[in-house]
């Protein structure tokens, strides 16, 4: 059957988009002369935030901690990755990745559905559901780091917060790029940025990317692949219709890391336990969105679109089961995934403001539905006495063979939502401002066990309001308090067949404000989110889950980001997280704390310069965290602290040259863990070296 997902035959299409380049008319190429580098006359602040609201609204008028990592902060930090950018911003912590495969982080304490990486969106559409590997961000503009609950926007999504990728636009100005760089390992990166106009109402964009090479993990190699191209298209004075495409191709063996023996020495971190025949695991992505906005006359207009998007992850692994009382035999299984899935979503909503009483209302009406279909088909076997499938861990010889596979999970599982939201953002005078919100969802879910020929569903609906004021004493400041209910329906099915009850929330938050007028801004918030129903990998069969009860987070979040001095840009961040199982089972213990997530965190980059020369440094803070499910452990990961350091030249307005070293010192720490046995050692150092050319 052919594969939906698969846009990249041999690499053909990114050659393509290089050939492209390097063929774009002289008279085209002339006209660019005038544009800059991304970033170098942009800052770390933000002057709108998108996704918080569906409107453009000021940060500053938001009851809510908002943070916005700008492309001027994402090239300096020298990130390619949705991971690498997420560590930038406070109370963000990196969780167990299925082996690299997906990005995973829980902010405020909170995770996400197991069954799939973490929640985001793009450009507000939902594009996390499914089989998405690691996302590359050679096409973001921005990533917005909205805090609290979406739900009465959004519907399904975690108290803690949402992210929403920003995806780069066309422009009629035309302007063409072509990155290449090489890291440690190695690794190769090359990545082409080209847009102008195809016509006088229809412009186009083309992003691409190509990152390959080793690991600092024996016998890894990954080679990733993104190709979006966009359309823009001026249909009317009053109409705007855009298009854009992502296609996402990961291959890399499945790594779970190494075991950190309770006794004895430590496992080298690049040590690779996983079985080298297996091969690489595949992870494919195809989507497409379809917005329209058209304006209706006197502050009202209209907006809709659609997305579409089909994923899928197949491979082979071998993975630790349990560790020998020596002290260095580990027993392996060994899996086979086939996942595919399919995610379709629309949503239509009205946007007008109007004057009552003295007071001026922004107002937003929408209606949002989608319909999701997932089919896992997994082959295991465990290591028994006649095959441990067993390989040493300080003396490993690759070349095992286990004993055949036996299905061990078979479902098909078919979501479908839909509902009906509304907003008002609300200004009282010069000082005050409101904003009250409320959703109500309708879903319905239905999961077929195929080895066992049984189905299970439920039909859930739900009501999520929320509301918050802001008062500015001053224009410079401004105080917040809000209140919001979450929900989220959980996906899969429990160890005995049955479908889990929905997660809800409701998030308490206080915060303040400020900005200077040398173009620094911070946010300082305190917050309480109380959950129940948590989903969590069940620590006694990890192909399940398990609904760990309740659980309830507490915190401190600090951001700053901004100039802090003419030419000295500034991006801090601190988290005081603690977040707890309330009530818990024998599975999940009560008091425990939630994995992966340390009470303490912070980071911080400085970088000084001008248009032809930047020079910075960074350091970052992880503290203590627990680091297994299961109750009857209490393995911690340790606290570590890492330095980074970057420099960039721009010896004409058409090159930049620029060199990021990450761990500079080369710390050995432990990224997440899933247990023990399941640690995901950090990278070691890492030095880069990239060059940009504007045509």
């Amino acid at each position: 059957m052919h594969d939906r997902t698969d846009i990249f035959p041999r690499r053909l299409a990114l050659a393509a988009l290089v050939s492209t380049l390097f063929h774009i008319p002289a008279a085209l190429a002339d006209d660019a002369g005038t544009v800059v580098i991304d970033g170098q006359r942009g800052g770390y602040r933000t002057l709108a935030v998108a996704g918080a609201t569906k409107t453009d609204a000021l940060p500053k008028d938001l009851p809510q901690s908002v943070r916005t990592l700008t492309a001027g902060l994402l090239q300096d930090a020298g990130v390619t990755s949705l991971a690498g950018a997420l560590d930038l911003a406070s109370g963000i912590s990196r969780q167990s990745d299925l082996g690299g495969l997906w990005d995973s982080y829980a902010m405020r304490g909170f995770t996400g559905d197991p069954n799939f990486g973490s929640d985001y969106m793009v450009n507000g559409f939902a594009a996390s559901r499914g089989y998405n590997g690691l996302r590359d961000i050679a096409g973001t503009q921005a990533v917005e780091i909205l805090k609290g609950p979406a739900s009465a926007l959004y519907g399904r999504g975690e108290p803690g917060g949402t992210v929403n990728i920003l995806t780069k636009k066309p422009r009629f100005a035309p302007r063409y790029a072509i990155e290449a760089g090489l890291a440690s390992h190695a690794t190769r990166r090359v990545a082409v940025d080209l847009t102008g106009p195809l016509s006088d109402t229809v412009a186009y964009r083309m992003n691409g990317a190509h990152q390959g090479g080793g690991s600092f993990r024996d016998t890894v190699r990954t080679d990733r692949d993104y190709l979006s191209p966009s359309l823009l298209w001026l249909a009317g004075p009053e109409t705007t219709v855009s298009y854009e495409m992502e296609a996402s191709r990961q291959r890399s063996p499945f790594d779970r890391g190494i075991p950190v023996p309770a006794a004895g020495p430590g496992v080298p971190v690049e040590r690779f336990l996983g079985e080298p025949a297996d091969g690489r695991i595949t992870v494919k992505s195809l989507g497409h969105q379809l917005f329209v906005q058209h304006g209706l006359g006197n502050g009202w207009s209209l907006q809709g679109g659609a997305a579409y998007r089909d994923s899928s992850l197949k491979g082979h692994s071998s993975e630790a089961s349990d560790l020998l009382p020596d002290g260095r035999t580990l027993r392996r299984q060994r899996r086979s995934r086939d996942w595919s899935a399919t995610d379709r979503s629309a949503r239509a909503e009205l946007l007008g403001s109007a004057t009552a009483l003295g007071m001026k209302h922004a107002l937003l009406f929408g209606a949002d539905g989608y319909r999701f279909d997932d089919t896992r088909l997994q082959l295991r076997r465990n290591p028994s006495a006649a095959n441990a499938y067993a390989i040493d861990l300080y003396a490993p010889a690759y070349g095992a063979v286990a004993a055949p596979l036996a299905v061990s999970v078979d479902t098909l599982e078919h979501q479908r939502a839909h509902a009906v939201y509304a907003q008002d953002q609300v200004t009282i005078g010069e000082r005050w401002k409101m904003l009250a919100g409320v959703r109500h969802d309708r879903y319905r879910q239905s999961v077929a066990n195929r080895r066992t020929a049984s189905v299970n569903g439920q039909a859930l609906s739900a009501t999520s309001p929320r509301a918050g004021v802001v008062w500015q004493p001053s224009d410079a400041v401004s105080l917040y308090a809000s209140v919001a209910r979450g929900f989220r329906p959980n996906s899969g099915i429990s160890i005995d067949n049955a479908a889990f009850p929905a997660e809800r929330s409701i998030s308490y938050e206080l915060g303040a404000k400020a900005e200077t007028r040398a173009g620094l801004s911070g946010t300082l918030a305190l917050y309480r989110i109380d959950k129940e129903n948590v989903l969590t990998t069940n620590p006694v069969n990890t192909d399940f889950a398990i609904a760990a009860g309740e659980v309830a987070s507490k915190g401190v979040e600090l951001d700053v980001s901004g100039e802090v001095a003419r030419g000295v840009r500034l991006s801090g961040a601190y988290a005081f997280t603690d977040a707890r199982v309330t009530r818990g089972d024998n599975a999940i213990r009560t008091g425990s704390r939630m994995p992966n997530v340390p009470r303490h965190g912070a980071n911080v980059l400085l970088v000084a310069g001008n248009a032809v020369a930047s020079i910075g440094g960074g350091v970052a803070y992880v503290g203590e965290r627990r680091g297994e499910v299961a109750a009857s452990g209490d393995f911690r990961l340790p606290g570590y602290t890492t330095a980074r350091v970057l420099a960039a030249w721009m010896p004409s307005r058409r090159w930049r040259l620029a060199m990021n070293v990450d761990n500079l010192f080369d710390r050995r720490y432990y990224a997440s863990s899933y247990s023990r046995l399941w640690v995901a050692p950090g990278s070691t150092r890492t030095a880069s070296l990239s060059a940009t050319h504007v045509f």
